[in-house]
């Protein structure tokens, strides 16, 4: 075991009894185009305050705001290079390490179901298999590839819907003028809003009723409504009449919302790995398939090969030269 592993367990954060859970904190660290960004650039070796402004078009009170917050929350740490003057290195942890599935299913999401010329998202490539790849979900038991209708969810001990969304003090502006080349529009508006992302966890979670999300979320009316109609324009959601009640609609995914549910459950098992709430679980998940607890994994979807950070390449499309980074 390499020495980044061996520190990973002295690195889980321990939450508080009773309040917010990982799903909670994920969402508040996620649910942010520049701290992806940010981590995306340290992935990529970027380590001092001078390059991330040299990087992209981000101000320095975002950036030093949103490393305050990596540090804080256990993804990056602060270390000092020299002394006089005082200056410091900001260096991903094994935990900001492990958030390349995020990104990963992210890209790609976007990349198949959203048609944005404005977009700028990178390709992935396989240094194993040398191909540009799509990246391919998988339980980590069997080994079979996993949809979501092939995945159960229960509530865990921490798992009360309050505790799961962020609150207003965690939560950082996905945007603020500016943004990062690679944007991912859709993506941030269903999980960069601490109420789109709970309403989309309620659908994965079996939601179809107006008052089912009304229920589990704890919006009020309008924002319910509001972000019901968001998600249907985006083809993520249709409605359709209520069998019971031809006058009320149901809500149900499409293949496009079906189709992000790589991105949930590789938010919910990098949550959930790093993030201990003292009475238990948010979330227990079993792959119906093989009858064993769910964990991700991602495989490379030309080789079939299980994919490490290490092994994957982003190209990007600005790049003249065809040039690419590790992650």
């Amino acid at each position: 075991m390499d020495l980044d592993k061996q520190s990973a367990a002295r690195q889980i954060t321990l939450l508080d009894e009773g309040g917010p859970n990982a799903i909670a904190m994920a969402n508040g660290i996620v649910g942010d185009e520049w701290t992806l960004w940010i981590v995306e650039m340290g992935l990529n070796g970027i380590t001092q305050y001078n390059e991330w402004l040299r990087a992209g078009p981000i101000s320095s009170s975002v950036l030093t705001a949103r490393l305050s917050r990596l540090v804080e929350t256990g993804i990056m740490e602060r270390v000092r290079y020299h002394s006089r003057p005082p200056r410091h290195d900001y260096r991903l942890t094994y935990r900001g390490k492990q958030m390349w599935p995020i990104l990963l299913t992210m890209w790609a999401w976007e990349k198949q179901w959203v048609d944005d010329p404005s977009e700028n998202l990178p390709q992935m490539r396989h240094t194993r298999c040398g191909a540009i790849f799509a990246p391919v979900l998988v339980c980590e038991s069997c080994e079979h590839e996993v949809a979501a209708r092939d995945v159960q969810g229960r509530l865990g001990p921490s798992g009360d819907w309050s505790r799961s969304i962020p609150s207003a003090a965690t939560r950082r502006r996905s945007h603020s003028g500016t943004r990062p080349a690679e944007v991912v529009s859709q993506t941030m508006a269903m999980v960069g809003n601490r109420w789109s992302a709970a309403l989309l966890g309620a659908a994965f979670m079996g939601a179809t009723r107006f008052g089912e999300f009304e229920q589990r979320i704890g919006a009020p009316p309008t924002i319910v409504a509001e972000r019901l109609r968001t998600f249907c324009e985006f083809g993520v959601l249709t409605q359709s009449p209520n069998p019971q009640r031809p006058d009320w609609v149901v809500y149900h995914l499409t293949d496009k919302g079906r189709a992000f549910y790589p991105v949930v459950a590789s938010m919910i098992e990098w949550a959930q790995r790093w993030f201990h709430s003292p009475d238990g679980p948010t979330l227990r998940l079993e792959h119906l398939q093989c009858h064993r607890a769910f964990h991700p994994r991602l495989i490379c979807g030309e080789c079939r090969e299980k994919l490490r950070g290490s092994a994957v390449q982003v190209v990007r499309p600005v790049d003249d030269a065809g040039q690419a980074t590790a992650l």
